[in-house]
């Protein structure tokens, strides 16, 4: 089947493009609110991460049914991921795809990055996510989501799996499903910071050189992203190598590249689409 796109003049200057967001960001008329639960997590909860604290947050559609056990999204972030007011509305977009039937009913958990108070740098987010080890991937199974799963019935099909996140956090979606698709299976990575992991990044040489992994993956990179016309750590040129390495190794992806800068706007637009595009029950 063809699709035609309707025709957008492109914008000149690159530098700075703003994308609008469509209905699907938007609190619809007709689509009842999801819940959303707040949850602090503390250094004495935490084992992984030891002397953190960080809040998280579980938004429930109302079309959850206990009956039917869910599908789970994490978005790395969490509070850039679920305001509102802001450029990603996770919660709005679950609300309004779940409601229309455009994806399955899907539980978001939306995790902070954490803390650490007594700390000279108090922040651990690049710590946590630009780390190229199983260690945020064990938080996510060991710590946050055992206290979704004791509350809400969620299945354990690791094809109904998702983690999303932008920057520091979309390298952190790609690693987690890349040690774990044992449980993480679907992928959203926005203006992902690849070039920022320790060692530099590894993905562009261990993608083809290991056995095809079951991942459906939605790279989303902008063309003014950080350091576009550098030598030396390029976020455009490190997504484009990740990106390239997919296309070789034959795994399902799909890569959008837009204007402007290192800014979540495109990648928040994105999000209704991309989730249909990772839910899809065709091979397209």
């Amino acid at each position: 089947m063809t699709i035609e796109v309707p025709h957008q003049p492109l914008p000149i200057d690159q530098s700075d493009v703003r994308y609008a967001h469509g209905p699907d960001s938007v609190a619809q008329p007709g689509v009842a609110p999801g819940e959303t639960i707040e949850f602090d997590w503390n250094d004495n909860d935490s084992g992984v991460y030891p002397g953190t604290s960080r809040k998280f947050w579980v938004h429930v559609p109302a079309g959850y049914d206990p009956a039917d056990p869910a599908s789970l999204m994490v978005f790395q972030d969490g509070w850039w991921y679920l305001d509102p007011a802001g450029e990603v509305r996770g919660a709005t977009v679950l609300d309004n795809l779940v409601h229309r039937g455009d994806i399955p009913v899907t539980i978001g958990v939306f995790v902070d990055p954490g803390v650490r108070p007594d700390a000279e740098d108090p922040k651990n987010r690049n710590i946590e996510y630009d780390a190229f080890d199983d260690r945020y991937a064990r938080f996510l199974l060991n710590e946050i989501i055992p206290e979704v799963t004791k509350r809400y019935s969620v299945t354990e099909d690791p094809e109904r799996w998702g983690i999303c996140g932008g920057s520091s956090g979309g390298n952190c979606a790609f690693t987690a499903a890349w040690l774990r698709p044992d449980k993480f299976r679907r992928v959203i990575a926005f203006l992902s910071s690849f070039t920022q992991m320790p060692g530099g990044n590894p993905y562009p040489d261990l993608i083809p050189r290991v056995p095809g992994k079951p991942l459906r993956i939605f790279l989303q990179a902008g063309h003014r992203d950080l350091r576009w016309n550098e030598p030396e750590g390029n976020w455009l040129a490190s997504n484009l190598r990740v990106a390239a390495a997919l296309a070789e190794a034959g795994y399902d992806f799909r890569l959008v590249l837009g204007d402007g800068g290192h800014s979540p706007n495109h990648g928040g637009v994105l999000l209704p689409d991309a989730l249909r595009w990772m839910w899809r029950s065709d091979g397209g």
